[in-house]
């Protein structure tokens, strides 16, 4: 009988140096950046086209758990197991808890380990090499997917074949750190050398036994996190306190530099990481003048440039070359492509400062909808809001603020106190601040409403939830 194979695919990344795009709240696996869908969902549906493939097993960020069950259903994916991690540990761990999810519907599976935010040009040469992967991972190897180099990059880390084993495969003789410019020519001359993708493929029981061998306490930390998960809407939760004794390390450090049994299958399928904006550059199609332009954009006398725009926003360049100017409605960064590797600086003093926009985009994706910050001031704000249909906010309060509510469109179903009553459009109400209040629609139409917000704080921590069908009261 065939094995069982599971897609494992990891979303726990904030993708720092795509800001101000990508933000902590809204990392670049669940934008669309590139192709059809965003690359969390293009990595879905590229498992779909593998032979046998069971439902996929996702293991994402508390943070982002809406996100990921949204964009599933969004490609036809109705049963993934969907795991939530309570804080990062990177990928050893991760891997571990689908592992020992995996091991639940069969002893025997064998785990395909994606990272959710990689571009591949050619479906097929991925298909292919990971079927040419699977005898070996019967077989007990560890098998990486190295990349052909095509150019001296300095950004990836490279494994360096031994012998080869199989019909396509060799035997690992060593991973190398991310190179120099000049090691990095070395290894395109050689010819021995792949690009480490962070792509996997081997039994569950294959990985937890080499982390047995080379990192026990992590093992065991994760077991036991695991054992005291529990059960959160279609999620499964996975125990934080004990989880936060995981020691923080990744898959080639913790096993695969370490072990005797690590192989790697050469493919050649356009990939690409995404891991910045000169990255995106590379892979995009460009003009006549090599720039890459997204959304709204003018360029005169200007060359070899990423531009990418927002809605509704003008993108104008002069006498630009090798730059990197990318606006979105709250923040607009302009790099040299060749310093694209030193955005996340930016986020990290956005951090430091105390700044939301490291976190938070203008526009907030929620569960039941979204809201946009349209104007803010001392003591009021004003932000656009859209229900999904048939969704709900939570039954709610505020100490510090008061809301009016206008809708624009579509119908609304209001609680006050004690009152339930519909809004259409055009009509408006009044919540006064210390008012128990939900919001919901009703009608098989978003609804869209302005809501003025006034008071003497207006932080989106003011809120005190009494019942949500999200649970997060």
């Amino acid at each position: 009988m065939d094995p069982v194979l599971i897609p494992l695919i990891l979303s726990g990344g904030s993708g720092t140096r795509l800001w101000p795009v990508s933000r902590k709240n809204l990392p670049k696996q669940f934008l669309n950046l590139a192709g059809e869908g965003t690359l969390f969902q293009q990595t879905i549906t590229r498992t779909r086209q593998l032979p046998g493939v069971a439902s996929p097993i996702v293991v994402a960020s508390e943070d982002h758990r809406f996100l990921a069950a949204e964009q599933l259903l969004e490609v036809g994916i109705r049963d993934a197991t969907i795991v939530l991690e309570p804080l990062a540990r990177n990928t050893a761990p991760a891997i571990a808890l689908g592992a020992l999810q995996a091991q639940q519907r069969d002893s025997d599976a064998l785990l395909l380990v994606l990272p959710a935010d990689h571009l591949i040009g050619d479906t097929a040469a991925f298909v292919a090499a990971v079927t040419q992967a699977i005898p070996l991972a019967e077989q007990g190897w560890l098998v990486t997917f190295g990349i052909r180099p095509d150019r001296p990059e300095t950004g990836f880390g490279y494994i360096r074949r031994a012998e080869a084993i199989g019909n396509e495969g060799y035997r690992v003789e060593q991973f190398v750190e991310k190179p120099d410019l000049l090691t990095a020519e070395s290894y395109l001359a050689d010819g021995g050398y792949d690009w480490n993708s962070g792509m996997f493929l081997f039994k569950a029981s294959r990985y937890l036994e080499e982390l047995a061998v080379h990192a026990p306490a992590m093992l065991a930390a994760v077991r036991e996190a695991h054992a005291n998960a529990s059960a959160d809407l279609d999620f499964v939760r996975i125990d934080h306190d004990t989880f936060a004794r995981v020691p923080d390390n990744s898959i080639d450090y913790a096993v695969m530099e370490k072990t005797q049994h690590a192989a790697v299958i050469p493919v050649d399928c356009t990939w690409s990481d995404i891991g910045s904006w000169s990255a995106l550059w590379l892979t995009g199609d460009k003009d006549a003048e090599g720039n890459l332009r997204e959304g709204d954009t003018l360029s005169i006398d200007s060359r070899n440039s990423l531009l990418r725009s927002h809605d509704r926003h003008l993108l104008a360049t002069v006498g630009i070359d090798d730059l990197i100017v990318v606006t979105t409605p709250d923040a607009t960064l302009v790099a040299h492509r060749d310093a694209a590797q030193d955005v996340k600086k930016i986020v990290e003093q956005l951090k430091a400062s105390g700044r939301s926009e490291h976190s938070l985009h203008r526009v907030v994706h929620r569960p039941w909808g979204s809201y946009d910050s349209l104007e803010a001031g001392d003591r009021f704000q004003v932000k656009r809001i859209v229900v999904k249909p048939g969704a709900s906010l939570s039954l709610q309060k505020h100490h510090h603020r008061a809301e009016h509510w206008i809708v624009v469109s579509g119908t609304a179903e209001v609680t006050c106190d004690e009152k339930v009553f519909l809004l259409g459009e055009n009509q408006s109400t009044f919540i006064p601040l210390g008012s128990q209040h939900r919001l919901r629609n009703p009608g098989k139409v978003p609804l869209e409403l302005i809501e003025v917000q006034s008071g003497s704080y207006l932080g989106e921590d003011d809120i005190v939830r009494y019942d949500d069908v999200y649970g997060r009261a």
